[in-house]
């Protein structure tokens, strides 16, 4: 019980690495508050978290909005008087993947709930774990961001390209607070989201990927470490390099 009497916020929380880490943190004792825009996915995590004995909350918002997300964290401070760790998990990428054929609300929509959403959730609960002198900020990128290309699409690729950067000013500039920041940096990982691909990727594929179950526990690795360390950055490939070239969308497609 490792995160006994802790409150984590997991945003993103209905399916995939967001469930996966509140499963996880849940079995180890904290308090899991669930964040997602789909109220019945939130409510099967929490009815799974409640029967394995675990606590849960959520709340059904866009991280995009910063009123919504600026509610729901005084409303979690008013009942559970704490926040421990935020996993900024939210996010999805566009249909399309290249320049001339992605349209502009796409574009938008990408950014919005990929690094605009990690922005307003980390102002949300910085004042208050800089009144603890502790918290644990863990940030979920993509290898996207460090290899663009029209297979992950340049939207999703900048977006988390910026997850990344925001990782490193958050370290320097609460430096010496008691907070610490870290982002997880998987390749391909077996999830739900996979299927709105363009050419979703076949079983056989999906089986080389990283699982769910590793990405929790590197999450749950950053947020049990002793307050006096951090792993600013922690990259899962996976081990076996698959052919991805029958996926890439032509330009014109």
């Amino acid at each position: 019980m490792r995160l006994k009497d802790h409150v984590c916020i997991i945003t993103g929380g209905g399916s995939g690495i967001g469930r996966g880490a509140a499963l996880t943190m849940a079995e180890e004792g904290a308090t899991v508050v669930i964040i997602g825009r789909t109220e019945s996915k939130l409510e099967s995590v929490k009815d799974e978290v409640t029967a394995a004995s675990g606590t849960a909350v959520s709340y059904a918002l866009d991280v995009a909005d910063y009123d919504a997300v600026e509610q729901m964290v005084g409303g979690v401070l008013d009942k559970f008087g704490r926040i421990d760790v935020l996993v900024n998990n939210a996010g999805h990428s566009s249909h399309h993947r290249r320049i001339l054929n992605t349209p502009p609300e796409e574009m938008r929509s990408v950014i919005d709930s990929n690094l605009i959403g990690t922005f307003f959730c980390t102002k949300a609960v910085v004042p208050a774990m800089l009144a603890a002198k502790s918290g644990t900020i863990i940030n979920i990128s993509s290898l996207a961001a460090v290899t663009p290309g029209p297979f992950s699409g340049f939207a999703y690729g900048a977006a988390k390209a910026g997850v990344i950067n925001f990782t490193e000013f958050l370290n320097a500039d609460l430096r010496n607070t008691g907070i610490r920041a870290s982002v997880v940096v998987p390749g391909e990982v077996a999830t739900p989201i996979l299927d709105k691909r363009p050419v979703p990727p076949d079983a056989e594929a999906r089986a080389t990927m990283v699982d769910v179950d590793e990405t929790s526990a590197a999450i749950l690795l950053i947020a049990t470490l002793p307050q006096r360390s951090n792993i600013p950055e922690l990259v899962i490939r996976p081990t076996m390099h698959r052919n991805m070239t029958g996926e890439i969308v032509e330009l014109d497609d």
